[in-house]
């Protein structure tokens, strides 16, 4: 479901697109005609993990996806948190794994989400046991693992390249496959 923001957070008057001139001119953004407050939009920043465990990535499952789809530990970032202790936090909440190293891999773009992805290689260990959120996971060697055309999947394939793999992407086919029924509401009890 896509939620919209229709009202000031500030007064609660409903927004109206208006227009302002800001530091590269006039913008036309949802601001708010009583007090001024403006929304801005800004992209939310989502914190990604590819996850290393005994020299094998795991990829998991959201509930809420298809049996086929499966990708990187993902969450986001929290107020008062570096985005180190973010995905440390997000890999012990989602896999009970402990983070051993963090590195950054890299910023990407998710634009139909409106967010940026950091993402970051971590070594983890401990005894997978999965969150509520997840249903399964699986681990992979790296010539094993298939890139897929979207924020993390291109941060797979930049962490592939530097371990000295040239990333293999799913094709147009697979992928369609590995997605089908992400797009179909949710069934309504």
């Amino acid at each position: 479901m896509q939620y919209e923001t229709r009202f000031c957070t500030h007064c609660a008057t409903p927004l109206a697109l208006l227009t302002q001139a800001e530091d590269g001119g006039d913008v036309q953004r949802l601001r708010c005609p009583a007090c001024g407050w403006t929304h801005w939009n800004n992209p939310t920043p989502v914190l990604a993990a590819i996850v290393e465990v005994g020299g094998k990535v795991l990829l998991a499952r959201n509930a809420a996806w298809p049996v086929k789809m499966f990708a990187l530990i993902t969450g986001f970032m929290e107020a008062g948190e570096s985005p180190q202790e973010g995905i440390a936090r997000e890999v012990k909440e989602e896999t009970n794994l402990d983070v051993r190293s963090c590195t950054l891999v890299g910023a990407y773009e998710f634009l139909r989400m409106n967010q940026v992805i950091i993402a970051y290689h971590v070594v983890a260990e401990g005894e997978v046991r999965l969150s509520p959120e997840l249903v399964d996971y699986r681990l992979f060697d790296l010539h094993e693992l298939k890139c897929w055309p979207a924020g993390t999947g291109y941060a797979l394939a930049d962490w592939l390249r530097t371990r000295g793999h040239e990333p293999v992407f799913f094709t147009a086919e697979e992928n369609a496959e590995r997605r089908r029924g992400l797009d179909q509401p949710a069934a309504k009890d």
